[in-house]
């Protein structure tokens, strides 16, 4: 009984820390279908990072390798629709999922980025999404599982993605796949990876074109971190606008104690404003997607310290919405999947308004209903599933079929 007794006052300790973690508190729009559920997932989440941080303090286990656990999950049980090898491209750990049966002529690949911010996230916790892929699309779909920081500081995930391309593509032919035929493809931070991927490879004359590239929520620049979707879903799950940068400077291993600073702008010279205003507005946001809110920042006196301290942050590698025009203007045909919900909206907007102006086609799927992670977790099935991830899901499969 006492036991039980203890059990239960430690189990009270957590759900409190759990509430209490993030600040400001989930904001559920009535925009969101299935809102209870989101707001649960939240607080599970909350629950997840808070218990991290606790088991970290009092020496158990880091919060980063917990967090890691969770997310694996458990893994599914054997696929008979599928052969999966475990196979190494070069020094980088992939996992190859190919459709068994025969066909006519040479399959589609994909290669999958997984999400993260490149401190999380792993081959085993995008299973089921690479299967369902891989099946529902017969492709060979290449999972590559780039090592992560801050064990391996960045840019090595970037690093490991391209190689893991490059090698791929050199010998697509050997899984079955036509060299032409080619995507890659990633969510959230895997977004950004796919998108630097892409144009990394624009002018390599080695290799096959690239297919397509598949941006599924993707962050895209450190700007302007007051753009129209981030004001407005500032306090949205499951990715609210402190937490993207928070995890973003530890990814990159700054101090975090700059984090308002760079919300204010004070990261960016004068000169590199000038550059980047012509790609970064909120002008160039339709007016649509300011109806639920937005009022003019003015940024606040530039800090040389702040930007020597955090300028790894423009590189197109960590931001690729500031990649020079000449990269842009030689990318492959794009799919941009946004949500209405997410900090990360404008960013696939202003890419896809990029890609657009230098006649590159984009195929853009916007879920009105939707929010960060919300394909991610309809992939999961079951009850944690929402009705905009499974129309997501559905735009992903009818636009790699048509490649």
């Amino acid at each position: 009984m006492e036991l039980l007794i203890i059990l239960l006052a430690v189990l009270t300790v957590f759900v409190v820390m759990a509430f209490y973690y993030e600040h400001p508190k989930a904001e559920i729009p009535h925009g969101i279908h299935q809102r209870q559920k989101l707001y649960l997932f939240h607080y599970c989440l909350n629950f997840a990072f808070g218990l991290a941080k606790f088991l970290e303090k009092v020496g158990i286990t880091s919060e980063i390798y917990f967090l890691r656990t969770l997310m694996d999950g458990i893994p599914p049980l054997r696929d008979k629709n599928l052969c999966i090898k475990d196979l190494r491209f070069e020094d980088v750990e992939v996992r190859i999922y190919q459709p068994k049966g025969s066909t006519t002529g040479q399959r589609r690949g994909v290669v999958y980025f997984h999400g993260g911010v490149g401190l999380f996230g792993s081959i085993r916790a995008y299973e089921r999404k690479c299967r369902y892929l891989a099946r529902k699309t017969d492709s060979v779909v290449v999972s590559v599982g780039y090592r992560l920081a801050p064990e391996h500081p960045y840019p090595t995930q970037f690093e490991d993605c391209l190689t893991a391309t490059i090698h791929f593509m050199r010998t697509a032919e050997n899984y079955g796949v036509d060299p032409s035929r080619v995507i890659i493809c990633g969510d959230s931070s895997g977004g950004t990876l796919t998108a630097a991927v892409a144009q990394a490879l624009v002018n390599r004359t080695d290799l096959p074109k690239l297919r397509a590239q598949i941006l599924i929520y993707p962050f895209l620049q450190v700007v302007d971190f007051n753009l129209p979707s981030y004001q407005q879903n500032e306090g949205v799950p499951i990715l609210l606008k402190e937490r993207t940068l928070t995890l973003g400077l530890r990814y990159l291993n700054k101090d975090l104690s700059v984090v308002e600073a760079i919300f204010k702008g004070c990261h960016i010279p004068e000169d590199l404003q000038l550059k980047y205003q012509k790609w970064v507005s909120p002008d160039y946001i339709p007016h649509e997607f300011k109806a639920r809110g937005y009022k003019p920042f003015t940024t606040h006196p530039f800090s040389e310290e702040l930007y020597t301290l955090v300028k790894t942050v423009f590189s197109p590698v960590f931001a690729p919405l500031l990649a020079e025009d000449s990269v842009i203007a030689q990318l492959p045909e794009a799919f941009i999947l946004t949500c209405e919900f997410d900090v990360l909206r404008d960013d696939g907007l202003l890419y896809k308004k990029r890609l657009e102006d230098h006649g590159i086609k984009v195929t853009w799927c916007h879920l009105q209903q939707g929010f960060h992670g919300t394909v991610f977790l309809s992939l999961l099935g079951g009850v944690v599933a929402f009705r905009s991830g499974n129309k997501g899901l559905a735009k992903i499969l009818d636009f790699l079929r048509s490649m």
